[in-house]
């Protein structure tokens, strides 16, 4: 908070040259968003930037001073078109680092070029290219060393992030032990808070929860990143951290402290406007009243979720909350409805790049209307969520392939399909 208050005192300055002022405005975008007040930031770069999918007015600028507004109006139109889920917004931001990183690296200012490159490679996680992130971010941590502090740290994160996205967890961790040092020296409260909330959720996805020391770890790092959150007047990322609790008490059959705490995430992302939050809450909602049996409460929920998404680029959120609905319809017994939702998000899935998530539509597919299908379909549908989940590190997921082979055999030797005219090859 001091270096946006002494930002705010400087700018106005009437000894600085235009450029100089620019600069300083830039510094004090960025200040806000490490707050998560992306208005705010907005707001700092109006005198340059009419608003997502426009381009700044760069006319009177040098080139750094150039490069360094691209790049953030590149990471506001980001994040701004994920909160409001404005269609293509992903592409503009990317479009607009591409061109800051040419010139930073005409300029030979490597560093610049990897903060550039951690930041597209959010945008590529948003839609779903995993491998396009990993790539972005291995170029960036190449450039990077444990002088560059913050900035090195960001990225690991972030490289841990496309890790959790794959499900590959071991990777993840390994990632964030690593780095661990950089992130306990950091001043940064938002930063630190991302890496417990992130360390958390991979630990509770190995299924640390499982045991009472595992379970207190999980706990220790969720309530360790929400006090970093607090400490940095970061809200947006605080509900994050009760979305997280809300599935990790899911996981516990604990559903009314999981409605708490959705309850106290959804009054967050609503004060914040924030759309893409809402509907990813809106599926853990969902997920939490199937658990529970409410079956019918969350297909209504999950249904109006989908209908927001639509409308937006956000694609891999669109096919997880897509696979919600097909479980949903299954249990209510709408087979047709079903099957049809589960090929849709394996598509949607499979065409943003997040292979992972459309082998877990497939496997989710198998799972609830195994008894619907032919043999011949569940084998291919099996190969499909194998052959996409084949990196997977996550123990419940590999048990959920092993038990559906194990369906599939069953079936299999009951039914007695027809193989005259099955290929692997044409799968």
């Amino acid at each position: 908070m001091h270096a946006i208050r002494d930002l705010l005192h400087d700018i106005p300055d009437p000894n600085l040259s235009d450029t100089e002022r620019v600069r300083l405005r830039c510094q004090l975008a960025k200040q806000f968003e490490k707050t998560g007040d992306y208005a705010a930031a907005c707001r700092v770069m109006d005198s340059l930037w009419a608003g997502v999918g426009l381009r700044p007015d760069l006319d009177t600028l040098d080139e750094r001073t150039s490069a360094e507004v691209l790049l953030r109006i590149g990471v506001l139109s980001g994040w701004i078109g994920a909160i409001r889920l404005i269609k293509g917004s992903q592409q503009v931001s990317r479009n607009l680092m591409t061109e800051s990183v040419a010139i930073f690296k005409a300029l030979r200012d490597e560093k610049k070029v990897a903060e550039a490159q951690t930041e597209m490679a959010l945008c590529c996680m948003r839609e779903g290219s995993l491998d396009m992130a990993r790539t972005l971010f291995a170029e960036a941590l190449a450039r990077l060393d444990d002088r560059d502090g913050d900035l090195k740290a960001l990225a690991i994160l972030r490289s841990a992030l496309v890790e959790v996205e794959a499900d590959r967890l071991n990777d993840a961790l390994n990632i964030l032990t690593g780095g661990a040092s950089l992130f306990d020296t950091s001043a940064n409260h938002a930063l630190r808070g991302s890496f417990h909330v992130t360390l958390g959720n991979v630990l509770n996805s190995m299924g640390a929860q499982e045991n009472q020391r595992g379970y207190q770890s999980v706990l220790r790092e969720y309530t360790t990143a929400s006090f970093h959150f607090e400490q940095a007047g970061h809200a947006r990322y605080q509900g994050n951290v009760e979305n997280n609790l809300a599935l990790f008490l899911m996981e516990l059959g604990r559903f009314a402290e999981a409605h708490e705490h959705l309850d106290g995430a959804q009054a967050i992302y609503t004060k914040l406007n924030d759309n893409f939050h809402l509907a990813a809450l809106e599926d853990s909602r969902a997920q939490v009243l199937i658990a529970e049996g409410e079956i019918r409460k969350a297909e209504k929920i999950i249904g109006a979720a989908i209908g927001v998404l639509e409308r937006s680029d956000q694609h891999s959120l669109l096919a997880e909350v897509l696979t919600t609905r097909g479980v949903a319809l299954s249990r209510l017994e709408r087979w047709e409805e079903a099957r049809e939702t589960f090929a849709r998000a394996i598509d949607t899935a499979e065409q943003s790049g997040h292979l992972e998530r459309a082998g877990l539509a497939a496997l989710a597919l198998i799972e609830e209307l195994s008894e619907h299908l032919t043999a011949n379909e569940l084998v291919s549908i099996f190969e499909h969520a194998h052959n996409f989940l084949k990196f997977t590190q996550s123990t419940t997921i590999l048990h959920r392939l092993n038990e559906c082979a194990g369906r599939i055999l069953s079936v299999i030797h009951t039914a007695r399909p027809d193989w005259t005219t099955f290929s692997l090859g044409e799968l």
